[in-house]
């Protein structure tokens, strides 16, 4: 089989004029960035926004592992396949971030002939969304910088500064430093740091936003500071506001491409699931759901991270409401849960995935008895999955009374995902849907936590540092205490512990740090060793990377 990017590279796309004509898009409201890319005018919505609402496919996953599970290509693949069956149908991704595509994944615009194109474009810089992002935050770090260095008629206390510098690569030696050395002419020396773009309050407020001036009120309720008085300083305080959405006002407008079998897509936002909300953004799924009477969309990681974020956060700020979850889950990975290692994976082991099911089984759980709602297990066929293996995967989720199928996507495109289309599609004429979140907003911001502890990720008991818990009361004392919780967690576990695979037990959740989001509209509470700037591996993937003379790319994906 072509690796991806053979496959991407040798695809016929249709021009971009073409693609928006078949999803029902004016031509006045798209902006082409080249023959196949395009960014839709937000002011379009205007005009459909009294239309009937499509229904909302939400694809998810199984705790990540090495092994590999597929959510992205299985959203293309399914949404590929829906298309097949002759139903009008749109896709919602998130854009990828450069940190990982240089980094661990090399790309993540799906895989096989499951893909979205033109690939290489969307890996890489795209329409410079992320890049605007970064700009905007950086300007803001820059504005409250100068304005100490101005006269501080603010006040603002160098010791309390909690706004730090963004970027779009994995570089954990900029996780801390110090700036403004050089002299008085050089500014005030401070304590700061990078994270990476996408963990960026500026990239959550793209995403969670609902028009312009819903984004810029969002931009002028960041938190940068507080004062020797202890009180807070906002963006709006330093006169940023206009500015930061000037830097904006390409990248709120949503990013048309294609699937490889020629769907409409918008890949919109990068928010990451395990430090972020981690899901695309409302204005490009608000847009889609009245173009289409079917709208595929993913949320980053697994469900404990990005679907539970979309259920408790993003739903309370668009009402979205999903109408059936799709779980994806590989044989390969459910066996690295229950315990082998990577080089074993392609052997059969049935013990194995029977004691690593049981990581699909709490996903289950929390889907349809914690939320709520209709659920169908799309198992990503590899090559080695043997047919015990898969009849046992199957004939267990027919046991516990939930859909599954398998899914071929990766080799087969949307002919692949048929049977997959098939029982989502069963599932929304048939499954009971009683979606709610999993807490109630009122209630004290340590007991949401507890609330995601115990009942998401099974933990036995939460413990907060001494800093957390002042974090808390002082959030409280600001007026914050209403709103919902972001945790940053790791993905590879349903623990803080990246080592625990399956679904540990016995274990203590710890919350070092709490900060708001107050822009954004949530509390981001930090457990165990999470990092808002990731670093790179040891053989990065950006190693394999390289252009020839005659601009063919490889080794991207």
């Amino acid at each position: 089989m072509k690796s991806d990017i053979e496959i991407a590279q040798s695809a016929k796309m249709y021009p971009i004029t073409e693609i928006a004509r078949s999803a029902g898009i004016d031509e006045d409201f798209i902006e082409q960035y080249g023959k196949y890319k395009a960014k839709v005018d937000i002011k379009f919505y205007e005009k459909v926004k009294s239309r009937p609402s499509g229904k909302l496919i939400y694809v998810t996953a199984i705790t990540p592992t090495p092994a590999g599970e597929g959510k992205t290509t299985t959203a293309v693949g399914l949404t590929q396949a829906i298309g097949k069956l002759d139903k009008k149908v749109m896709l919602c991704l998130r854009e990828p971030s450069l940190g990982p595509t240089f980094g661990v994944k090399g790309g993540a615009a799906g895989g096989g002939y499951s893909q979205v194109v033109p690939m290489e474009d969307i890996n890489l810089h795209f329409t410079g969304d992320i890049h605007a992002v970064g700009s905007a935050h950086n300007l803001l770090a820059a504005m409250l910088e100068n304005h100490m260095v101005q006269g501080n008629k603010l006040g603002i206390d160098p010791a309390r500064i909690i706004w730090k510098r963004v970027m779009d690569i994995c570089d954990r030696q900029l996780r801390n430093i110090v700036v403004g050395l050089g002299g008085k002419v050089n500014g005030i020396p401070l304590e700061s740091g990078f994270d990476i773009t996408v963990a960026s309050e500026v990239m959550a407020i793209l995403c969670l936003a609902s028009d312009m001036e819903d984004l810029k009120k969002r931009l002028g309720n960041i938190l940068v500071a507080y004062n020797y008085d202890n009180n807070p300083i906002y963006a709006k305080d330093l006169k940023v506001v206009g500015s930061m959405a000037l830097l904006l006002k390409d990248a709120i407008k949503p990013n048309l491409v294609q699937t490889l079998e020629g769907q409409p897509a918008f890949i919109h936002g990068g928010p990451f699931a395990n430090i972020a909300h981690g899901n695309n953004s409302i204005i490009a799924t608000r847009m889609a759901l009245k173009l289409a009477d079917l709208v595929v969309t993913e949320g980053g990681f697994a469900a404990d991270l990005g679907a539970e974020k979309f259920f408790d956060i993003v739903t309370r700020s668009s009402g979205l409401r999903p109408d059936v979850i799709v779980l994806v889950a590989t044989i390969r990975a459910l066996k690295f849960h229950g315990g082998i290692n990577k080089a074993e994976l392609n052997e059969e082991n049935l013990k194995a995935l029977e004691i690593g099911i049981a990581n699909l089984d709490q996903h289950i759980e929390n889907i349809t008895d914690k939320f709520g709602l209709p659920v169908v297990v799309a198992v990503n066929r590899f090559p080695s999955d043997t047919q015990k293996e898969i009849h046992f995967l199957l004939t267990h989720c027919k046991s516990k009374g939930v859909r599954a199928a398998l899914s071929e996507v990766v080799v087969r495109g949307g002919e692949g995902g048929i049977g997959l289309a098939e029982e989502v599609l069963n599932a929304l004429e048939k499954d009971v849907n009683k979606f709610k979140p999993i807490y109630d907003l009122e209630m004290f911001l340590e007991d949401k936590i507890k609330t995601l502890a115990k009942e998401i990720y099974r933990a036995d008991e939460v413990t907060f540092t001494v800093e957390a818990g002042k974090q808390l009361k002082r959030l409280t004392e600001l007026g914050y205490g209403n709103l919902p919780i972001c945790m940053a967690k790791t993905q590879m576990s349903f623990s803080d512990d990246p080592s625990l695979k399956g679904a540990p037990k016995g274990w203590t959740l710890t919350v070092r740090e709490v900060k708001v989001s107050a822009g954004a509209g949530f509390v981001v509470a930090l457990s165990g060793t999470m990092m808002t700037m990731p670093g790179l591996p040891k053989e990065p993937a950006a190693e394999r990377m390289d252009i020839l003379e005659d601009g063919t790319i490889v080794g991207l994906f």
